[in-house]
Order: C-alpha cells, then sequence, then structure tokens
C-alpha cells in the first residue's frame, strides 16, 4: 500500500480507522497540557531571577562565574523594565 498525499488511510477491515493517528494524539494532549495560568507578570518573573542571580553570585569568591551571574542578573534588570520604558509617556508618538 503506498501512502496517500491525503494523509493516514485505514485497510478494509482496519479496527483502528475511526481512531485519529498516535502522532496527532501525542501532540493534542501535550497542547492541553500547556495550558497554564501566569502567577506572575514577565517583569515579576526577571525580577525575581534578578535576585536569585544575585543571591547565588554573592556566594562564590570574586572571578569569573561571579561576574557572569552578575552580569545576568544585570540582563535580567534591565529586560524587566524595559516594560515601563516602552510604555512611558515620553515614547508615545505624538497625536
Amino acid at each position: 500500500m503506498f501512502p496517500s498525499p491525503q494523509g493516514p488511510t485505514a485497510a478494509i477491515g482496519d479496527e483502528n480507522a475511526d481512531r485519529a493517528p498516535a502522532i496527532l494524539a501525542e501532540w493534542s494532549s501535550a497542547m492541553q497540557q500547556r495550558r497554564f495560568k501566569d502567577v506572575l507578570t514577565i517583569p515579576d518573573r526577571l525580577i525575581q531571577e534578578a535576585e536569585r542571580l544575585r543571591a547565588e553570585a554573592k556566594k562564590l569568591p570574586p572571578g569569573i562565574e561571579r561576574h557572569e551571574l552578575e552580569r545576568e542578573a544585570r540582563q535580567a534588570e534591565t529586560a524587566a523594565h524595559l516594560d515601563q520604558w516602552l510604555k512611558s509617556p515620553g515614547l508615545r508618538s505624538p497625536q
């Protein structure tokens, strides 16, 4: 039997003819599982991540690893403040 360009086909007497292919069933259930309600906003999560990174950096002696964690914390804080900056009245186009 050759593959059909219209998708999966059932042979005569196929007891699974009325069921969706396993791949589609798995994909569908994965999509349903991904639905969740965000408790924190993205800026709040970024600030939380920055605080976590700074606390972790303080535990390390001065060096490359500590510097990298501090840099990541600064980047997270900057990303968190982008929302405020973009919503500021100074950035709105004239009307």
